[in-house]
């Protein structure tokens, strides 16, 4: 009954093949091997778009050095307040970026709308040199709080960024979720409505460590590479980041291991729904649920050996009292039954 979080769920058996695979022989390194170069090429396909590719190991660093060539120093950064980037990175994007603002905009269920970011600049006016100029506009797609932007949400909000001149960035930690969960293509959901850099994540899906870092306008990588350099996450022995990504978006294995993980949480949250004195917090859209349990009952599940986690953040409609369970590829029924069958006894 383990639903502390997908970055628990190890990696899916293809991945850790794929790596095995690689390890055979040499190559060269830095990332000009064969391997990562076709892989990089094949994200291009995937998104019907000549496409920047930059792969590292962590979410973070992608978020924070894809954020970094995106505003000066000095600029600031419009972001959901329960977003990754503002809540859980340790100031990584101020790091990376050498200071730039985060300006954190409320939004129900984890979502910005163009209302909130028409205020929210409309509160920042253009006051040089006391005021931080707007510079990206940071979405992520599905959200911290498990809801899924539409095409046409996104497209609003691409327009009215770019119309203030900020450039849209994509945290995509759980953007494969999101594809399936829609059922749109890569690029319905990314550079069509007006996306200009997505984090594509690998890591909470089945891998190991893998991140890519995509540019839908090569001219806007600008000086990626230097930055990812200077980072640290230029990795010595790239293939195996490669590796990862060669298995995962072969036979869109990154849609199925994300459709099962989706298919679990409804599962679970539908469960949960039908328990006396469980309240199920934001809609279940892809593989997050969020619940409210009776005083007491929390701690029971603990108990009898329950893993997962309160969520308390500035947007949070509970006080305190909401809990997060998130369910991976691994997840299975039986876990879910369990789970739905404690919570039972509990309350």
């Amino acid at each position: 009954m383990n639903f502390a979080s997908d970055n628990w769920a190890g990696a899916a058996p293809e991945i850790m093949d794929a790596v095995a695979s690689a390890n055979e022989g040499a190559a060269p390194g830095y990332g000009g091997d064969d391997l990562t170069k076709r892989v990089e090429a094949r994200f291009s396909e995937i998104f019907e778009r000549d496409c920047a590719v930059y792969f590292v190991a962590t979410g973070g660093a992608a978020n924070g050095l894809a954020l970094s060539v995106m505003t000066p120093p000095y600029g600031m950064i419009l972001c959901h307040e329960e977003s990754h980037v503002q809540m859980d990175e340790c100031a990584g994007p101020e790091f990376f970026t050498g200071g730039a603002k985060l300006l954190p905009i409320a939004g129900n269920a984890g979502k910005l709308t163009t209302n909130a970011v028409a205020k929210a600049l409309a509160g920042f006016p253009h006051r040089p040199p006391h005021g931080a100029p707007a510079s990206i506009l940071s979405l992520t797609q599905g959200t911290e709080c498990g809801t899924v932007y539409s095409a046409d949400e996104l497209k609003a909000l691409c327009n009215m960024g770019h119309e203030a001149g900020l450039m849209v960035h994509m945290d995509g930690a759980r953007f494969a979720n999101a594809v399936a969960a829609t059922g749109l293509s890569p690029a319905e959901l990314s550079w069509k409505p007006g996306i200009d850099v997505l984090c594509f994540g690998g890591t909470k899906n089945g891998c190991i460590a893998a991140e890519a870092v995509v540019f839908f306008d090569k001219a806007k990588a600008c000086d990626f590479e230097f930055r990812r350099k200077r980072a640290g996450h230029l990795w010595s022995k790239m293939r195996f980041i490669a590796a990862q990504f060669d298995a995962y978006l072969r036979d869109d294995l990154w849609l199925k291991l994300a459709t099962h993980a989706n298919a679990m949480a409804t599962e679970l949250s539908e469960g949960l729904a039908a328990v006396d004195g469980v309240e199920i917090s934001y809609p279940t859209e892809i593989n997050e649920v969020f619940a409210v349990f009776p005083d007491g009952a929390a701690e029971q599940l603990h108990e009898k050996g329950a893993t997962f986690y309160p969520w308390v953040t500035p947007g949070d409609p509970a006080g305190g009292k909401m809990h997060r369970l998130i369910t991976s590829f691994k997840t299975s029924p039986s876990d879910i039954a369990a789970f739905v069958s404690s919570v039972c006894n509990a309350c």
